[in-house]
């Protein structure tokens, strides 16, 4: 089978779970997988992890000069991730005392890479003492492996949490996200306890690339390896967009009137599948989101969403702004970091809700 690239399309068959796990983040360390490997970088992470949770603590030592730092974010699209981690990273950086210049740009995702390219070798050019940008296509790992062979600039991976191996010991400075694969495996366990006797489902992925990877195919994984009786209906790429959210789900309801649930790889994916159930009246289909972003959260409050996976998101920006304090004083510094993570579904509490609100945008909020 192959899955259908455009916004719409022909029915997709599903793959075997031996195919799926052939596939899925060939190449890369799993997250627990690369702790497990390296102890002393779980003895690093862990120690992270507990500064991140801690109020700031100001840089130890004085700076000879301001850093600079290029940020380039695939930050047009619905989903706030983006922006609320640049916001809680320049604050904690402030709170920190690091005299800092920063240049961001934000760009769509899997559409600018013109734009995406330009910028970063503008940063390059431009010897920025680091540089943070994602990892989701293989033209971003070619750029990738350009900047690795620059000693000027260190590299920070946003929104990935498994090192590549082919790298070996040549890594990027930092990845720090929130764990795909670990959030994929918890919407996984939701979906199991709602439909105990298996389930017919369709798949919207992400665009081509590491991001559908690891959370799509993860999940279908996860679901399979339970109980074989969850069947993959159908599964599109989408152009990561709600427009190609609305249309993918259109069309995998059309091709099987017998889904119980889509399951959707994105913020924007799963707002516009929300919005083609609204539409058509299908309200015995569920839906989830990924990320617990503002406009989830909305959607979970509404109904409109079943559950999310949601992101204590400002934990990333404090994160990257920690591991530049811990380089500046000149200490050991993980390979990887990766947020907490909690389910939220349209059952729970208000009170909740805004609990974990508190918690995932202390940064970002103010």
């Amino acid at each position: 089978m192959r899955r259908h690239t455009g916004i719409v399309g022909f029915l997709c068959m599903a793959l075997s779970a031996s195919a799926f796990s052939a596939q899925s983040l060939n190449g890369f360390w799993e997250y627990q997988d690369f702790l497990d490997e390296f102890p002393a970088q779980q003895r690093l992470t862990n120690t992270l992890s507990q500064i991140v949770r801690d109020e700031a603590v100001p840089l130890s030592v004085e700076q000879k000069a301001p850093i600079t730092i290029s940020v380039v974010y695939p930050g047009e699209q619905v989903s706030d991730y983006w922006r609320r981690n640049i916001k809680a990273f320049s604050k904690r950086m402030d709170e920190l005392g690091i005299s800092y210049q920063i240049n961001q740009v934000f760009t769509r995702p899997s559409v600018d890479i013109r734009q995406q390219s330009v910028s970063l070798m503008e940063a390059l050019h431009n010897k920025s003492g680091y540089l943070i940008f994602t990892l989701d296509t293989t033209r971003h790992r070619k750029f990738i492996e350009h900047v690795l062979t620059n000693p000027d600039t260190k590299l920070i991976l946003q929104n990935i949490t498994t090192p590549v191996k082919a790298w070996k010991n040549n890594q990027p400075f930092l990845y720090v996200g929130f764990d795909h694969a670990t959030g994929s495996r918890a919407l996984s366990r939701y979906f199991q306890a709602q439909y105990p006797n298996g389930s017919n489902y369709a798949m919207l992925y992400f665009s081509q690339g590491y991001i559908s990877d690891a959370r799509g195919d993860t999940f279908i994984n996860a679901m399979t390896s339970v109980n074989p009786e969850h069947k993959l209906s159908s599964s599109f790429y989408t152009k990561a967009t709600r427009e190609s959210g609305y249309e993918t789900a259109v069309t995998a309801l059309n091709a099987d009137k017998n889904l119980q649930f889509i399951y959707a790889c994105s913020t924007d994916v799963a707002l516009g599948a929300s919005d083609a159930l609204i539409d058509l009246g299908r309200t015995d289909v569920a839906i989830n989101g990924w990320g617990g972003g503002s406009a989830e959260l909305e959607a979970i409050k509404s109904g409109d969403l079943s559950v999310t996976v949601m992101r204590m998101n400002d934990d990333t920006g404090v994160a990257m702004a920690e591991a530049i304090k811990l380089d500046l004083e000149g200490q050991p510094v993980p390979t990887v970091y990766s947020g907490d993570l909690e389910i939220v579904t349209s059952k729970d509490s208000q009170s909740k809700l805004e609990k974990l609100k508190l918690k995932a945008f202390r940064y970002s909020d103010n």
